[in-house]
């Protein structure tokens, strides 16, 4: 039997261990999936050693980044995002990096602009999952800022600017923090939701639940609204997909 698995923490609100063991029923596959909530990565090795049948696993909050360094071999555009959300378990045991949130997103955002063209941006959050997002509007020569408590870059802005100066003409914004999931659906990020209108697409990365707090105070305003659960199949198929390349 394969074996493969979700490496993350916490891991109550994640989907995939239920998505791959339904596709496993589906189409009679013999195969098996885990869910390895790890509080830090430092028995990742064990993890490796002792499930022999683990062909690969997805990395999910918070170890987008970090499992970078444990890895013998890294995908281009994986390390050109800066953050690795699959590993595929080679023959010899070594570890390959890819990242598979890009694409999901890429089909999210397809999804939600249409043929419309979309000229600012602001990303909420600067950690694993907003780099595959800033990796896709930056293909697409979408100009975009990112919001963050710990201002490091230019591109970047503080939540009490972006509360007292407002969206502006930022006509895409986009969650890509877990503020709001599962289990604690009812945190909302402190954003000046009065400033946003029908010209504006909110997109939330979060699936569960599929309508936050963030998606809510967005609709109420008048704003066409989007979450992460199509973006979650489609990274899911494409990790599947890597997983059984020969």
């Amino acid at each position: 039997m394969k074996s493969f698995g979700l490496i993350g923490h916490p891991l109550e609100h994640s989907f995939s261990k239920k998505y791959f063991e339904n596709k496993f029923e589906k189409e009679n596959l013999d195969c098996s999936f885990s869910n390895f909530d790890l509080e830090n990565l430092n028995n990742l090795d064990e993890i490796i050693s002792e499930n022999i049948d683990l062909q690969g696993f997805t990395i999910t909050y918070p170890y987008k980044n970090e499992i970078i360094k444990h890895l013998d071999f890294i995908d281009e555009n994986a390390k050109e995002i800066g953050a690795v959300n699959v590993v595929k378990i080679d023959s010899d045991r070594k570890l390959h990096g890819f990242n598979s949130d890009y694409i999901g997103f890429q089909g999210l955002l397809e999804d939600a602009i249409q043929d419309r063209k979309i000229g600012r941006a602001l990303i909420l959050g600067t950690g694993g999952a907003s780099k595959a997002v800033s990796f896709v509007l930056k293909n697409k020569n979408i100009d975009l800022q990112f919001v963050t408590r710990n201002i490091r870059l230019e591109n970047q802005i503080s939540y009490s600017e972006l509360k007292n100066d407002g969206f502006h003409d930022n006509e895409l914004i986009i969650n890509a923090t877990p503020v709001g999931m599962h289990p604690n659906a009812n945190n909302c990020l402190d954003l000046p939701f009065e400033t946003l209108n029908s010209t504006n697409i909110l997109i939330d990365l979060i699936y569960n639940p599929e309508e936050t707090v963030f998606l809510k105070k967005g609709k109420l305003q008048g704003t066409k609204i989007y979450n992460g659960l199509k973006m979650l199949y489609l990274q899911a198929d494409t990790a599947w997909k890597i997983w059984n390349r020969k």
